[in-house]
């Protein structure tokens, strides 16, 4: 078995019901503009406060605090599927109350892509377009290169997908330039596994060596940022770096009777004990997500048996969020369809679509508020739920940050 089956639950027979998915978008942004104070933000949400944290101190960042909040009601409203208020008069502000919160972890964390300054200087950029923002992002995405995280949320392959989604923005060579320079310095931290016979990267994190290969800590995410940019590379540079995925993915999987996932970690040896996660953040779902733009066909089989995996665990317990919930896992068949237009991924996707629907409106019963959060909250689930009526398979902030009609 590739899941744990106490971290899932059985799937709801519940069917399609588009007036109700249009009602719970609804919902969700006119009770998330509600719930709004500017001294307050919106409120932190139980499931979001770790021991030891002010359970009533508003977060701020991108990840699950109020900069997210207020990219979700920009996008959505982009999209047509809202008609809300922006909030970005209080992004300066914001970011201000951000890297204070920040001051209190060891090093320079403000390039981080889903917790630093970097998303506040870009979500201000698209509103208001100038020479001054647009320096400001590049010396972030300069001053974090080095970071020792290597991974999506706090290190260089952060910066490498913020590049690419500025130059997908502007066209601007200076992001191009960006981007070619930290994929070169990617390349270099590559290490090897010879029980794999692949390429991986090492991340210093929270105070511990690792070697992640999932979709925000890991190997796979920084495909994912590479895939987008793989335009700006010499055609050499990304064949390499595509054989090198490819090698990757196919030689960490685990297969099962025509199911896949993966480990948390590479370079492990058999045997190792697993933590079978099935979920955005580790697991088959992210691998599938992150590589929905992978040119050819090479890992499609093994993509699909992902995809498979995904459908036998069921709906994630810890409910209907993106990063760990139902609908992040459902991005997974909205990727499958595009790449293969097999309709059994639109069913499956929008069965969760349901499911996830349903946990939401207990959770909300159950607690009487929202879970004001973009990856783990439910803004990020009205998202995904406008992605599954359209059959849009773009992850929040991972294939698209500028929502159209902001610049």
């Amino acid at each position: 078995m590739l899941h744990d089956p106490a971290r899932h639950e059985p799937l709801q027979a519940l069917p399609w019901d588009e007036g109700r998915v249009r009602a719970t978008i609804a919902r969700i942004v006119d009770e998330t503009v509600a719930a709004f104070t500017p001294a307050g933000l919106w409120p932190p949400h139980p499931r979001d406060v770790d021991p030891g944290e002010d359970a009533a101190a508003p977060v701020t960042n991108l990840y699950y605090g109020a900069a997210g909040v207020i990219w979700a009601l920009d996008w959505l409203r982009g999209l047509g599927a809202a008609d809300s208020p922006s909030f970005a008069q209080h992004l300066d502000a914001l970011r201000v109350r951000n890297r204070a919160s920040l001051a209190g972890m060891p090093g320079d964390n403000t390039g981080s892509y889903l917790m630093g300054d970097l998303p506040f200087e870009m979500m201000a950029w698209g509103h208001a377009p100038g020479a001054a923002r647009a320096d400001a992002i590049a010396a972030l995405i300069e001053g974090n290169i080095g970071h020792p995280a290597r991974e999506l949320m706090w290190g260089s392959p952060g910066s490498l997908l913020a590049a690419a989604l500025m130059h997908g923005a502007t066209g601007d060579e200076r992001w191009a330039v960006l981007f070619r320079g930290i994929a070169q310095r990617l390349r270099e931290q590559l290490l090897w596994s010879q029980r794999q016979a692949c390429h991986y990267w090492s991340q210093d994190l929270y105070g511990r060596q690792s070697r992640y290969i999932d979709a925000v800590h890991g190997f796979v995410a920084t495909a994912r940022a590479l895939l987008m940019g793989r335009h700006l590379l010499p055609e050499a540079d990304w064949l390499e770096w595509q054989a090198c995925i490819e090698t990757t993915v196919a030689n960490t999987a685990i297969r099962e009777n025509g199911r896949a996932t993966w480990p948390v970690q590479a370079d492990e040896a058999p045997g190792t004990p697993q933590k079978w996660l099935m979920q955005f953040c580790h697991g088959a779902p992210g691998f599938v997500i992150c590589l929905a733009d992978l040119p050819g066909h090479a890992l499609d089989a093994l993509l699909a048996e992902a995809g498979e995996a995904t459908w036998a665990a069921g709906p994630l317990a810890k409910g209907s969020n993106l990063c760990h919930g139902t609908a992040g896992n459902a991005y997974a068949f909205l990727v499958l369809l595009a790449r293969t237009r097999d309709a059994r991924w639109r069913e499956r996707a929008r069965a969760f679509a349901m499911h996830a629907i349903a946990q939401f409106e207990a959770e909300a019963a159950r607690t009487g508020r929202l879970r004001h959060s973009l990856w783990t909250g439910d803004i990020g689930l009205a998202v995904f739920l406008w992605d599954c009526l359209h059959e849009r398979p773009r992850f929040p902030t991972l294939d698209g940050f500028f929502a159209q009609g902001h610049r």
